[in-house]
């Protein structure tokens, strides 16, 4: 999955903590612990300095997001290498690539994300969230290399295979290190690290792409797998990882470092560190005994995807997730300086996909407020028509450039800069988020992944299909047109279907799904018997009973 957007993801995880810790404030169940972590947060320095560890190691795991964005923008630099219909073609590396085999070039990177994703979580639970990191630069290591040494297509495509499974095993721990190590108020400034590094390594990419052969950016690209790893080695492992490993004095070790320029807490005989170890092992302990109580957990959760509030969510996202493939975000992306070509401009393709990849890291920053402080459905429909817009314009004045009767070939580049920048409103990252928002607490995990899997196979399918839409629709014009269709359809989509969830509790949201699916839909809605506010409670209360364990890792 597209790193930005995960992370964009998990910043909003902590927006849905904070909204459901004020929740949690009205239920006496949960008063004992939240009147102790308010104690906890009592004790927290608030200076830069004792920051400074949290910020280095947060920077530290962050970094091999970088190696991550080399790897979605590297098809971008390649194909034209390899494409005899290209005029960047290098007839003397002895690779020719067909339009089918420059599609799999492009997207065997996305369709490995789903296995990879499952393999890395099953590993970042078993050996830990560095050891996880480390081990994804085997097959990134070996992946560039077998790039770098191609002698032919299947070769290359095997390359950026085991690129996809590391990019899928490094991302995940690092956002889930970041989030247990840092402070409540500065996690999600720690976490947008991530993006604005991925969106480094795509400018990076180009940048070398311009003034490189591709096979000396594959050998370089080993670096920025290897250098993350080596600077892991000085930075402790997550404390709550080890607590639920047993590891207890390890645990506290790494609490130490973490706070070691937190000052001793006023009145109390403990330090910040052992106070947190404190939480963290009753936190543990609560895990276990609510595992004891709950049996046959699977069939429990398979069971709530057979509800309302289990399969509208899923597929409501499919249509949000086709909408947003189909757009041709993407698809500009993993084709970029192609796709710059074929518009007619004068201008470097490699200089415009630099200002590409320099725009969405600017914008990776920006979206953080954003979404922090904007409604969801506003964004995405402010998004969609933005981007059709530009893409419109982009294609009349592609189709006016191709009839010699405009001489301003630079103008299809600046629209696609700002579609780029309207689609980072809302549009590219906001259905991401969506998926931890959607699904009630009890399947929010694997309800999460199956999303994230079929937003990948599409994006998989829209990549593979970006050669036979241009040839069916007539060239490069018409595939502005219906990438601009699509965007708009996409506003209208969200418009009639979607429902907004910013700031709504998760019994608002529970709610809905069991009352409605279309969001415009006529009539008013249903009034709420006894017996189903009977039932709500009786989720709230389980919701809440999980949620206050995840509440003490906020502070």
């Amino acid at each position: 999955m597209d790193p930005i957007s995960a992370s964009c993801f998990s910043l909003h995880i902590q927006e849905n903590q904070r909204a459901i810790a004020e929740e949690q404030k009205q239920d006496e169940k949960f008063s004992e612990i939240i009147v102790s972590c308010k104690s906890l947060s009592r004790y927290d320095g608030r200076t830069f300095k004792t920051l400074v560890p949290q910020i280095l190691a947060a920077v530290i795991v962050a970094s091999y997001h970088i190696v991550v964005g080399i790897s979605l923008a590297y098809s971008a630099i390649l194909i034209p290498s390899v494409d005899p219909n290209n005029t960047e073609f290098r007839a003397e590396d002895g690779i020719v690539a067909s339009k089918t085999e420059c599609s799999w070039i492009a997207s065997v990177i996305v369709i490995v994300v789903p296995i990879g994703a499952i393999t890395g979580g099953f590993f970042m639970d078993s050996i830990g969230r560095l050891n996880t990191i480390k081990m994804a630069a085997i097959p990134s290591l070996l992946g560039w290399s077998l790039i770098a040494l191609a002698q032919n297509v299947p070769m290359v495509i095997a390359g950026r295979l085991l690129a996809g499974f590391a990019s899928a095993w490094g991302t995940s721990p690092a956002i889930v290190y970041m989030t247990e190590i840092g402070r409540a108020d500065l996690r999600g400034s720690l976490i947008s690290c991530a993006p604005t590094f991925a969106s480094l390594g795509m400018v990076i990419c180009f940048l070398k792409g311009w003034f490189m052969h591709w096979k000396t950016v594959a050998w370089l690209s080993n670096i920025y797998a290897v250098v993350p790893c080596i600077l892991i080695c000085f930075i402790p492992e997550s404390p709550a990882w080890l607590v639920s490993k047993g590891r207890i004095e390890q645990a506290a070790k790494s609490l130490q470092w973490i706070n070691k320029y937190q000052p001793q807490p006023e009145n109390r005989n403990e330090s910040l560190a052992e106070l947190q170890l404190n939480f963290l092992q009753k936190e543990h302990q609560q895990k276990l005994e609510q595992q004891s109580l709950k049996g046959s957990g699977a069939l429990v959760k398979l069971k709530e995807f057979f509800k309302p509030t289990g399969y509208k969510p899923i597929i409501i996202l499919f249509g949000l997730f086709f909408f947003q493939q189909f757009s041709g975000i993407y698809i500009t992306l993993f084709y970029s300086v192609t796709f710059f070509q074929d518009v007619g401009s004068t201008i470097n393709p490699y200089l415009a996909s630099v200002l590409i990849g320099t725009v969405r890291m600017l914008m990776s920053c920006v979206n953080t407020y954003m979404l922090r402080t904007f409604q969801r459905r506003p964004l995405i429909m402010v998004s969609g028509l933005g981007m059709a817009i530009c893409m419109g314009f982009s294609g009349l004045f592609t189709y006016w450039i191709k009839q010699n009767t405009l001489t301003q070939n630079w103008m299809p580049v600046v629209l696609l800069l700002l579609y780029v920048v309207t689609s980072m409103i809302g549009l590219l990252n906001i259905p991401w988020t969506m998926t931890a928002e959607l699904f009630p607490i009890e399947i929010r995990g694997m309800g999460h992944s199956i999303s994230l899997s079929i937003a990948n196979l599409l994006m998989f399918v829209a990549v593979q299909l970006y050669y036979p839409l241009s040839s069916i629709l007539g060239g490069i014009v018409m595939v502005q047109w219906f990438f601009g269709v699509m965007s708009i359809t996409a506003s209208l989509y969200v418009f009639v279907i979607l429902p907004e969830t910013h700031n709504k509790k998760l019994s608002e949201i529970t709610e809905y799904f069991n009352e409605k699916t279309i969001y415009l839909s006529l009539g008013k809605k249903k009034s709420t018997t006894p017996q189903r506010r009977r039932r709500v409670e009786k989720r709230d209360i389980v919701r809440l009973d999980d949620q206050s364990q995840k509440l003490m890792n906020s502070v």
